[in-house]
C-alpha cells in the first residue's frame, strides 16, 4: 500500500454484492490516475475466520483485516471507504457460524453458557465480533454526515411522500422515565491517568471483580448507570395493557446491534412479558433446552422441534399471539413479528419509517395500524415523540420545501456507548456495583438487584475537543446554526456541557449561532427551522448521531443511504462511509430468488468522490482531483436522469445503475479540460459505452427473473458472485480493457 492507495472494504449482504459490480469500474477508472484500489475483508464471515485460524487449512485462513485497518486509521495516510456491514446479533452470529461450518471451516460453536477455560476463550472471541464491532475500531475520528446538495435538490424536484397522521391517531411513544439508564446515570471527569476497577459487592460482602485494568486519561469522562429489571418488567406489563386497551399495534424499538449486551437482554424481557403465560408454564423447559428470549421469538420457535413437548409450547405461543395485544410485524408474509429477531427492528430506522408512514406499522395481515412504540430507556425517546407531536400538529414534512439537518457526531476513540460493550453486566445478586480508582477510592456506586443491567462508558477528552472543533468548522463552512443536543439535567451531558463551553472559547465563533439544548427541545428547534426551509446542524453524542442521521434524512430525502458520511480521522487521514442504509438482507433474498438487486449505491458514489478528493489533497495528485470533480458531476447527471435501481423486474437494478454511473463518469472525463491526457484516454471509452448503451442494458435486464446461486449468505463464493453481478459481456470487455493505465 502507498499514499496513493484507497482501501475499499468488503462487507456483507447487499453492499458486498454491489461491490462485485461496482469495484471493477472504480479500479479501471482510478488506475488511469495512478490511484490504487485495494480491498480488505471485514465481513462478518471474514472476521469470524480471522478469530479462529487454529484448525483452518492455510488456504482457508484469512488475516485480521479489521485490526489492520484499525491501525491504519491512526495514520495520516489513511484513506478508507467503508461500506455498511452486519452488526451481528447472536442469532445472526450463530447462523454465520453454522454456514461456515457447512462450508468446511473447522470453527467452534458459540457457547451460550461457557464452562471450561477453552469455552470462555471461544465466547470472548465471538463476543468481540458480535454487535457494533467494526465501527468503534475504524472510527478514529468524529462524524460529519449530511445530505449532498445534489441529493437534496433531487428530493425537492422529485419529492417522496410523508403521510399525514390520521385525525385522532393513537400512535405514541412509551418510555420508562425513571429507574432507567438515563435517570440512574452518574459521571465524573478523571483528573489524571488512572486504572479503574469495576466490582460487585454482594450483601454478604463477597467482592466480584467485573472489570479490571480499565485505563483512563486526564480529562476523560467516565459514566455509570443501570436499568432496573423489576421496573422494566412493570413498565412492559403496563404498556401491554395500554396497547390492548387502545387496540393498537405493540412494537418495541431497540438497538441490539450497537448496544450488543444490554439491548438483547431488554429484548428478552419484552418477549417474556408478551408471552408471560408461556414462560410461567414452560420457562424452565425452554431454558433447559438452551433457548433464550434474548435471541428472540424466532430462535425459540426454531428450537422447539427438538424439545420434548415442543409442539405444546408452540401452540401456547400461538395462543398468546392470538390473544394479543396485536403485535407489529416486520414481514407478515413470513409470519415474522416485531419480537422474532432482536436485530430486525432497529430504532433509528424503524421509528422514522413509522413517522413517514403516518404513524402506522403493519400487523399480522399486512394491514396498517396505529402503534404504541415502546422505547424503554428515556434518554432519547422524547426526540421521536416530539416529531410525532409536531407532525400531528402541523402535518407531514414536505420534502419539496423543507431544509436539512446535517449532523456532527461524537464517536472518536470508542466514545460513549461504543465503549460500553466490555463494561455492561447483568447483575446476578443484590448488592452494589462500584467503580474504584487506583487509590482504592469509590468513584461511582449503584445499589443493584438481580437482573438489573449495569453499564459504564468512557469519552476521551481529545475526542470531545475534536468534536467541538468539527462543529465550529462545519457551522462556519456552511453558514448554518449548530445546536449541541445536551441535557444539563443528565449527568454525562452536564459534564460535556462544561467541556463544550470551555473548548468553544478556543475557536472564533463570532457571527455564528451555536446553541446548547436538551434533545427534545433541540428536535423542536430543528423542526421549526426545517419547516421554514432552513438548515440546522445537530451536534450530538454517539447514539443520537445514529438516530439523527436516519431520522432526518428519511424524512428529507426518503432514505439515509444517500448521505455523505465523512469521518475526518484524528491523525489527519480520512474514513469515508457510504451512508447509513444498513446492509439490506431483503435485497439479498430478492437477488437469490429473482436475480434482481435493488440496493442503491448512491452513497458509495459520494464516498468515493470525497475519498478521491482527500487523496488528491494529501498527495497533490491533480489527476485524482479530476476524477473526484468529474465523479461529482456524473452523480448529478445520474440523479437528474433518475438512474437509481427501479422497483420492479424489467427495470435497471443495481448493476444497471453502475453502468450509467460509469457512462456519465467517462463522459465527464472525456470532455473535461483540466487534464487533456485523461480526456484523451476516456474519449473513446465514452464513445463506445454510449454506442452500446442499449445492448448493455439489454444484457443486464435479460438475466432477471430466475433464481441464482451465490454459494452462501455470510460467505458467498466470489466467482459465483462475480458471474451474477457482472452479466453483461459487452460492458465487462470495455471496462476490463481499461485496467492497465495507458501511456
Amino acid at each position: 500500500m502507498t499514499d496513493s492507495t484507497i482501501i475499499y472494504t468488503y462487507t456483507d449482504e447487499a453492499p458486498a454484492l454491489a461491490t462485485a459490480s461496482f469495484l471493477p469500474i472504480v479500479q479501471a477508472v482510478a488506475g488511469q490516475a495512478g490511484v490504487e484500489i485495494e480491498t480488505r475483508d471485514i465481513s462478518l464471515g471474514g472476521r469470524i475466520l480471522a478469530a479462529f485460524p487454529q484448525k483452518l487449512t492455510p488456504e482457508q485462513q484469512v488475516g485480521d483485516a479489521l485490526a489492520e485497518l484499525g491501525g491504519l486509521a491512526t495514520l495520516p495516510e489513511a484513506n478508507i471507504i467503508k461500506l455498511p456491514n452486519i452488526s451481528a446479533s447472536i442469532p445472526q452470529l450463530k447462523a454465520a457460524i453454522a454456514e461456515l461450518q457447512s462450508q468446511g471451516y473447522d470453527i467452534p460453536d458459540y457457547p451460550d453458557e461457557p464452562g471450561t477455560v477453552e469455552e470462555k476463550d471461544v465466547r470472548a472471541r465471538y463476543d468481540r465480533i458480535k454487535g457494533s464491532a467494526v465501527n468503534p475500531v475504524l472510527r478514529e475520528g468524529n462524524s460529519d454526515r449530511r445530505a449532498p446538495l445534489s441529493v437534496k435538490n433531487y428530493a425537492r424536484k422529485h419529492p417522496h411522500r410523508n403521510k399525514p397522521f390520521a385525525e385522532g391517531s393513537k400512535t405514541r411513544v412509551a418510555t420508562m422515565g425513571h429507574d432507567d439508564f438515563r435517570s440512574n446515570e452518574k459521571s465524573f471527569v478523571s483528573p489524571a491517568d488512572d486504572v479503574l476497577t469495576i466490582r460487585h459487592v454482594a450483601e454478604d460482602g463477597t467482592v466480584t471483580e467485573l472489570k479490571t485494568g480499565l485505563k483512563v486519561l486526564p480529562g476523560e469522562i467516565v459514566d455509570a448507570t443501570f436499568l432496573s429489571a423489576s421496573e422494566l418488567d412493570a413498565f412492559l406489563a403496563q404498556t401491554l395493557k395500554d396497547a390492548a386497551a387502545d387496540d393498537i399495534l405493540y412494537s418495541v424499538h431497540l438497538k441490539a446491534t450497537m448496544m450488543k449486551v444490554s439491548d438483547p437482554i431488554i429484548f428478552g424481557h419484552v418477549v417474556k412479558a408478551y408471552f408471560a403465560d408461556v414462560f410461567a408454564r414452560y420457562g424452565d423447559k425452554i431454558a433447559e433446552a438452551g433457548l433464550t428470549p434474548n435471541d428472540g421469538l424466532g430462535a425459540i420457535l426454531a428450537g422447539l422441534p427438538s424439545v420434548e413437548g415442543g409442539d405444546e409450547i408452540a401452540a401456547a405461543i400461538a395462543a398468546d399471539l392470538e390473544r394479543g395485544p396485536r403485535l407489529s410485524y416486520t414481514n407478515s408474509d413470513k409470519g415474522l413479528t416485531n419480537l422474532h429477531v432482536p436485530s430486525d427492528v432497529i430504532v433509528d430506522a424503524s421509528m422514522p419509517a413509522l413517522i413517514r408512514n403516518g404513524g402506522k406499522l403493519w400487523g399480522v395481515d399486512g394491514g396498517e395500524g396505529d402503534t404504541l412504540a415502546v422505547i424503554p430507556d428515556s434518554s432519547y425517546a422524547g426526540v421521536f415523540q416530539t416529531v410525532i407531536d409536531d407532525v400531528n400538529a402541523h402535518g407531514p414534512l414536505d420534502p419539496a420545501t423543507i431544509g436539512s439537518v446535517p449532523n456532527v457526531g461524537l464517536m472518536a476513540q470508542a466514545a460513549e456507548e461504543y465503549g460500553s460493550h466490555d463494561k455492561t453486566f447483568e447483575i446476578a445478586a443484590p448488592g452494589v456495583v462500584q467503580v474504584v480508582g487506583g487509590s482504592g477510592d469509590v468513584l461511582l456506586e449503584h445499589a443493584v438487584q438481580p437482573g438489573d443491567i449495569w453499564r459504564a462508558t468512557q469519552t476521551k477528552d481529545i475526542a470531545i475537543r475534536d468534536w467541538v472543533k468539527l462543529a465550529v468548522t462545519r457551522a462556519r463552512a456552511s453558514a448554518t446554526p449548530a445546536v449541541f443536543w445536551l441535557d444539563e439535567t443528565r449527568a454525562h451531558d452536564a459534564e460535556l456541557i462544561g467541556k463544550v463551553k470551555t473548548y468553544l472559547a478556543d475557536h472564533d465563533t463570532e457571527g455564528l449561532t451555536i446553541e446548547i439544548l436538551a434533545p427534545a427541545a433541540a428536535t423542536q428547534y430543528s423542526l421549526d427551522r426545517l419547516r421554514k426551509g432552513e438548515d440546522t446542524i445537530s451536534v450530538t453524542g454517539n447514539v443520537l448521531r445514529d438516530y439523527n442521521t436516519d431520522l432526518f434524512p428519511i424524512l428529507e430525502v426518503g432514505t439515509s443511504a444517500k448521505m455523505l458520511s465523512i469521518v475526518p480521522l484524528l491523525s489527519g487521514g480520512g474514513l469515508f462511509e457510504t451512508g447509513a442504509g444498513g446492509s439490506a438482507p431483503k435485497h439479498v433474498q430478492q437477488l437469490v430468488g429473482e436475480n434482481y438487486l435493488r440496493w442503491d449505491s448512491l452513497g458509495e458514489f459520494f464516498a468515493l468522490a470525497a475519498s478521491l478528493e482527500h487523496l488528491a489533497d494529501f498527495t497533490s495528485n491533480v489527476k485524482a482531483q479530476v476524477l473526484a470533480d468529474t465523479l461529482d458531476a456524473a452523480t448529478g447527471t445520474f440523479l437528474e436522469n433518475d438512474k437509481s435501481p427501479g422497483r420492479a423486474l424489467g427495470t435497471i437494478d443495481n448493476r444497471g445503475s453502475h453502468f450509467y454511473l460509469a457512462l456519465y463518469w467517462v463522459q465527464e472525463l472525456a470532455k473535461q479540460q483540466a487534464d487533456p491526457e485523461l480526456a484523451a484516454v476516456f474519449a473513446p471509452v465514452a464513445e463506445v459505452l454510449a454506442a452500446n448503451e442499449e445492448k448493455i442494458v439489454g444484457e443486464l435486464v435479460a438475466v432477471q427473473g430466475s433464481p441464482v446461486e451465490i454459494g452462501g449468505y455470510y460467505r458467498p463464493d466470489p466467482e459465483l458472485v462475480a458471474d451474477v453481478m457482472r452479466p453483461s459481456a459487452t460492458f465487462n470487455e470495455i471496462i476490463d480493457g481499461l485496467v492497465s493505465p495507458r501511456s
